[in-house]
């Protein structure tokens, strides 16, 4: 029988992770049983003290043991936290040693959404892939720059330390977890009892095109708003250099460092942005919103849409669009 252990840290930790965890581990137990088989999992919540105050004390939990009872386990679980993220580190640090001795010791370790920055404080995850909430993807590097963080992931496995993404993707790894310990059929069945879809592998149509201008280079900011004011127009790097009188070279320099994208790719998320806003609030079909965001070829409209979305223009048309009911 394979040892579960929920953590609980203390401060604003996700009720729905532990709760979501606890009842799809517990259904693959319950399914077992009605087949006359044994159950294959005992899952525990596990604290550093006997009682965690959560949600700044809106809630208690009481775990079924603490760290310092659990000498083994063979599956770590550590939920989502909010709020000041160094705040939540110290408040948790016990954690760390005792998470670093299980791994030594044998175990796999889980972090949902952005229990990464727990997991990440163990240095485990130093050197290896992880995935996180996307909102939260530049605190994540700039407090471990030593993590190589993909954020726009669903699902990172590395040497039995497992990352998932934002928000409700955690339970995208959950049943992952499942297939892998409790195989293919029962994480198909798990996926159908709470609807979740086992094949889902990225966030990145889930990303809200953020128009990077948290930086202090004010002809850059200016070149930014051009670039948004006149999407629908054909802009280049030449014409945009007139219009600010600036030298190329020197704005493309400047672009890249003040946004981190080129100027080409900036245009490009622009585009797409408004291309998705027309695709979930609009009846407007995959060729008018092409030419309406000012995309004439087809094939390039396409391939663009689903390098930064992860998904086709019709897909994420027919995943998202709310007045297809109406």
């Amino acid at each position: 029988m394979k040892h579960v252990s929920i953590l609980i840290p203390i401060g604003n930790t996700s009720l729905s992770n532990i709760e979501a965890t606890y009842k799809m581990f517990t259904k693959i137990n319950e399914a077992r049983q009605k087949e006359g088989k044994l159950p294959l999992f005992k899952i525990q919540l596990v604290g550093l003290t006997n009682e965690i105050m959560l949600s700044n004390s809106m809630f208690s939990i009481k775990p079924d043991t603490t760290i310092q009872e659990v000498h083994q386990t063979d599956l770590i679980i550590i939920p989502a936290v909010h709020g000041d993220m160094s705040e939540i580190l110290s408040l948790n640090s016990d954690f760390k040693d005792w998470i670093r001795k299980q791994y030594e010791l044998g175990a796999e370790i889980a972090s949902l959404c952005l229990g990464a920055f727990i997991l990440a404080s163990t240095g485990l995850l130093d050197g290896k892939n992880c995935t996180t909430h996307w909102l939260s993807a530049d605190e994540f590097s700039s407090l471990f720059p030593k993590v190589n963080l993909a954020p726009y992931k669903i699902i990172t496995d590395e040497n039995g330390i497992y990352t998932s993404g934002g928000a409700y993707s955690s339970l995208n790894l959950i049943l992952y977890l499942l297939e892998k310990y409790a195989g293919r059929d029962m994480a198909i069945q798990s996926s159908k009892i709470f609807e979740i879809d086992i094949e889902r592998n990225s966030q990145l149509h889930f990303i809200i095109f953020q128009r990077q201008k948290e930086h202090e280079d004010t002809t850059i900011k200016r070149a930014q708003e051009f670039i948004e004011n006149n999407f629908r127009n054909k802009i280049t790097v030449d014409q945009l250099a007139s219009v600010l009188c600036v030298g190329r070279r020197n704005l493309e320099r400047r672009f890249k460092k003040a946004t981190a994208n080129t100027i080409l790719e900036y245009i490009q998320r622009v585009k797409i942005e408004a291309a998705k806003i027309s695709l979930e609030s609009t009846n407007e079909n995959v060729n008018e919103v092409m030419y309406n965001v000012g995309y004439s070829d087809t094939k390039s409209f396409r391939t663009t849409f689903k390098r930064i979305t992860g998904i086709s223009p019709v897909q994420y048309k027919n995943k998202y669009n709310r007045m297809q009911n109406v």
